[in-house]
């Protein structure tokens, strides 16, 4: 079996045990990341398991970061069809553009092959430290699975090995935590927090001009 085989394996059965034990972190303890604040700064590998710190994105522009949800989750494919879309706006208002994932290096680097994502750098958190230092929280199957049959909102357990299953065969398994919910911030040159937009649904994408106006803000009125 290869690593990336392994990885897969070892992040379904997490997304298994999580399916069983439901959403734990459903509020904030403490007032969470805002506009205004200074982003948290942290060193991750990338896709190529180089170490990266995320201020050295907005060290020469404002960076707009993309939180994503697992690399099984249907809404991160349209995200990704998204920026097949939007990608150069993004650039184009002056912004470093990144992905922060749950994934491992192999996994984020065929997560990209996979779905042709624009050159951009993808840093990888398995442990889920930035997502929760940025102050994204899991959501209630209400807010991840709203469309399923209540079998589905109950966590029913042979819901859940039924749903693994099917995206198995799609090629699209279900792993790492599937309640977490993603996140987009745009940070000025200065890493201030210009933008904090936290996803109330799994599908609850941003309007792209939102964040290239950000970006723009950013650059005229950042450092």
């Amino acid at each position: 079996m290869s690593i990336l085989e392994e990885q897969i394996k070892s992040a379904e059965q997490e997304w298994l045990d999580g399916w069983k034990r439901g959403p734990q972190r459903l509020r904030w303890t403490k007032i969470p990341l805002q506009v205004g604040d200074q982003a948290p700064d942290f060193e991750l590998p990338d896709s190529d398991g180089q170490r990266i710190k995320l201020s050295s994105f907005w060290r020469e522009k404002p960076a707009l970061i993309l939180f994503w949800r697992h690399y099984g989750c249907g809404c991160g494919i349209e995200r990704a069809g998204m920026l097949h879309k939007d990608f150069e706006a993004f650039k184009g208002a002056g912004a470093e553009v990144l992905i922060i994932g749950q994934g491992e290096p192999e996994r984020a680097a065929a997560y990209a092959a996979k779905y042709e994502l624009p050159p951009m750098p993808i840093l990888c958190d398995p442990a889920f430290e930035t997502y929760e230092a940025f102050g994204l929280v899991e959501g209630k199957p209400s807010q991840i699975l709203f469309d399923a049959p209540n079998e589905f909102l109950d966590r029913d357990p042979d819901a859940g090995i039924g749903l693994a299953k099917e995206r198995q065969d799609l090629g699209r398994p279900l792993v790492d935590n599937s309640w977490l919910l993603p996140g987009e911030f745009v940070v000025d040159r200065g890493g201030v927090v210009r933008l904090a937009y936290r996803y109330n649904y799994c599908e609850d994408f941003p309007d792209y001009r939102v964040l290239t106006a950000a970006i723009r803000e950013a650059v005229l009125e950042g450092p």
